[in-house]
């Protein structure tokens, strides 16, 4: 199993019914029943094919009436709001359009490629609770959110641009993320010109360096 797959398996929280939602090879699904932390699950893709490799890998739970595989488009299909949703490796953007289409589930498990302000705003805009906002490196950088659909919460805007957790205890993944950006920052700038871009470009790389300022003086 890699990294990233490790880091989501360990947020499935106990749930009696749990999906994934394009789910893919299946991998989260199998975790979550084999052991033990959901009584039914759901695993749900839009494409048939990848579909068809989740329900080889749990052909035995799907035989025994524990897991139900859906080939649908998000949480279309579904014939209940599952307690539990996992929705990984898919864009910002994509997830809040998957879960505008219902009420948020009880409970959730987040992992973005990209656009992750997008989705906090969303969220905290829905009543949404992010109880873990972290980020890891696995070959790249991911962010990953656990939260509860009902609670509320505020972010600052720091936070919905880094993630909260992020930035109360940053890890070492996190702070190389942002070594890597400001390195990738200082290099657009000696390619750059343009004095408004550059202007952007300086922006961006002295709120990286403040942010870090104060991040590494609480680790």
């Amino acid at each position: 199993m890699t990294r990233r797959l490790a880091e989501i398996c360990s947020r499935i929280p106990r749930a009696e019914t749990f999906a994934d939602i394009g789910c893919d090879h299946g991998y989260c699904t199998a975790y979550a029943l084999r052991n033990g932390l959901c009584g039914h699950a759901y695993i749900s893709d839009v494409s048939a094919a990848c579909l068809g490799k989740a329900r080889a890998l749990l052909k035995e739970e799907i035989a025994s009436g524990v897991c139900t595989a859906v080939c649908a488009d998000g949480l279309e299909g579904l014939p209940e709001l599952p307690e539990c949703v996992l929705i990984a490796g898919m864009g910002g953007e994509e997830i809040v359009r998957i879960l505008s289409a219902r009420p948020l589930p009880r409970r959730f498990v987040l992992q973005p490629m990209k656009n992750t302000p997008k989705l906090r705003v969303f969220l905290l805009e829905r009543g949404a609770k992010i109880c873990e906002d972290v980020t890891f490196f696995d070959g790249k950088y991911y962010d990953l959110l656990t939260g509860e659909g009902r609670g509320g919460d505020a972010y600052s805007e720091d936070e919905l641009v880094f993630g909260r957790d992020n930035l109360r205890a940053p890890s070492a993944d996190f702070l190389g993320k942002l070594r890597e950006e400001r390195g990738m920052l200082r290099g657009a700038l000696e390619r750059t010109a343009a004095p408004q871009a550059k202007e952007a470009l300086l922006r961006r790389l002295r709120h990286l360096e403040e942010i870090t300022i104060a991040i590494t003086r609480t680790v």
